[in-house]
């Protein structure tokens, strides 16, 4: 089977690098730069950003699902994007926020994404997130719960809408306060 019927089999839409070359079983970093070279030339890849490429034109590609491949590591929305979707905050956000092991501002296709890092020991705890579709989000009281971690006298607009004792259970439950 060659590398165009691999590709074409593939349920994903984008791809880095690397996951090609395990793909396409190519150990040689000069072998796998051209490869991608030439499907990027037949129209065949299209180059998202550097080592990030997608089988279809991005604009079929919903963001957020760009978003988390592009992070390519176990990540989550939260913070912003989920705190103005559930009118906690009033802000024009211009970016769609995660949560993840690495701390990154990137741009695609004139969208804005910025994931924040966090600890490991609360990134792995699974308590106010859910999944949708193919990805995780924060509940609003989790989402709320990480903007206080990351910031602790952040202002919210809508106060009434919290349900402040689940938000201080996610905390503790999470690790984020410690119980005395």
């Amino acid at each position: 089977m060659d590398k165009y019927e691999i590709l074409l089999k593939q349920n994903q839409k984008t791809f880095h690098a690397d996951d090609l070359a395990l793909l396409w079983d190519i150990d040689n970093k000069s072998t796998l730069n051209m490869t991608l070279k030439r499907f990027v030339d037949r129209g065949i890849l299209k180059r998202i950003h550097k080592g990030f490429y997608a089988t279809c034109d991005i604009s079929n590609i919903d963001s957020l699902d760009i978003g988390f491949s592009y992070l390519n590591t176990y990540s989550y929305v939260s913070l912003e994007t989920i705190l103005v979707r559930e009118g906690i905050i009033f802000q024009n956000i211009n970016y769609i926020t995660f949560v993840s092991s690495k701390s990154s501002v990137f741009c695609i296709n004139t969208k804005m994404y910025r994931s924040r890092q966090l600890k490991d020991q609360f990134l792995n705890n699974s308590l106010g997130i859910v999944k949708i579709d193919n990805h995780f989000e924060a509940t609003m009281e989790r989402a709320i719960a990480d903007m206080l971690y990351f910031n602790p006298k952040y202002y919210f607009d809508n106060k009434d809408s919290i349900n402040i004792d689940q938000v201080k259970f996610i905390q503790k439950e999470v690790g984020y306060v410690i119980s005395q």
